[in-house]
């Protein structure tokens, strides 16, 4: 199973993200049947490939076999593919755990799975207790996820040499992405104006995580040396930052219907963001009062969410997070045109680039 040796253009970057996800499938088919053989609830593997199934931009996966032609790889190896794939489980991981902690009803515009195991147990317990499980079970699937990403990556057919070099990188990864989510849960609800710390969150929260360490993993895959990961990083840091901006724009003014969230999560859970820092610095007294009453209120309606937004956009904090996106994505591309790359490989990513910050999912 392997790709043509380039990637240049959306359709070769397709073909990778539908054999990641065969291999996953392939997986959670083989899980689910190894399940009914020793009698085990199947909705465990039915929720998690509905969960996987459901959507999603792959940009993990995509991102790993762009590093492994940076790296002048060949091909894409199944072994790559199933390295991609391990990305996207473990993804899968912080997403569940990520909804339990932030309270969410829907991802990707259907129930979240701890909802969702919830109502598949209310009819024989309180909804309180239903709830409970949903939450409790929930947290049992994602620590599976985290399992079975383990499994597909020392499953993948990796050399012993590249397994050495990889793993580190997975194990940083992983504890980048950790302290992110701390701080980002540890922030929520300050109503903050501390800027650096917003950015600080975009770092590890999503920037290494999502952009970096995958190109990391599958440069190394084919033999990248220190100077190559460095001028990926500087391509990645810049991209993964404005990555997550327009995260937070989606998070405050996104259309529901197209990021299948919640329009109100953010300001509900009160999120620690730029969008918001900006806001506060600038808010006049009267405006910073009432954005500081709206900022992380569990019961905050429509309508205050709708005053909560116009102010942050009067503050010009809106305008301002646009430009730093802007910013960010015009030096990423300078730094990809200074990168030691094949070309193909630096068009490639230069569209990852373009569908990563100016969507509307």
């Amino acid at each position: 199973m392997s790709t043509p040796s380039t990637l240049a253009g959306p359709g070769t970057l397709a073909a990778v993200a539908e054999q990641t996800e065969g291999i996953l499938a392939e997986f959670l088919t083989r899980k689910a049947a190894s399940a009914a053989a020793h009698r085990m609830p199947d909705e465990v593997t039915t929720v998690l490939r509905d969960f996987l199934a459901a959507g999603g931009k792959r940009l993990r996966p995509l991102l790993c076999a762009a590093g492994w032609h940076a790296a002048s790889g060949h091909g894409t190896p199944d072994s790559v593919l199933r390295v991609a794939a391990s990305l996207e489980m473990f993804h899968a991981f912080a997403l569940i755990h990520d909804d339990i902690m932030d309270h969410s009803d829907t991802r990707r515009g259907k129930p979240t799975i701890h909802h969702a195991l919830a109502a598949r147990h209310r009819d024989r317990r309180t909804a309180a207790a239903a709830d409970q499980l949903g939450a409790s079970a929930a947290i049992l699937i994602g620590d599976l996820a985290l399992t079975w990403a383990d499994e597909l990556l020392h499953t993948a057919g990796l050399s012993r040499r590249q397994l050495t070099a990889v793993l580190p990188l997975v194990d940083v990864m992983r504890t980048e992405v950790m302290y992110g989510q701390y701080l980002d849960l540890t922030s929520a609800g300050t109503s903050s104006t501390n800027l650096p710390l917003a950015l600080a969150i975009c770092r590890y929260k999503t920037a290494k995580y999502t952009i970096e360490r995958p190109l990391h993993i599958g440069a190394t895959l084919a033999g990248a040396d220190e100077s190559l990961r460095a001028a990926l990083s500087d391509f990645a840091l810049l991209l993964g930052e404005a990555f997550q901006l327009r995260d937070d724009l989606l998070g405050v003014y996104g259309n529901p219907a197209l990021t299948g969230k919640p329009a109100l999560d953010d300001l509900r859970e009160g999120k620690h963001t730029a969008l918001t820092a900006l806001a506060l610095q600038r808010a006049n007294p009267t405006q910073a009062d009432q954005l500081r009453r709206f900022l992380g209120c569990p019961q905050l309606t429509d309508d205050q969410a709708s005053v909560a937004r116009n102010i942050i956009t009067a503050t010009g904090a809106r305008d301002t997070v646009e430009r730093m996106i802007t910013d960010r994505c015009e030096q990423a591309e300078h730094a990809l045109t200074h990168a030691p790359i094949p070309p193909d490989t630096a068009a490639a990513l230069s569209h990852l680039a373009h569908v990563a910050t100016r969507r509307t999912t």
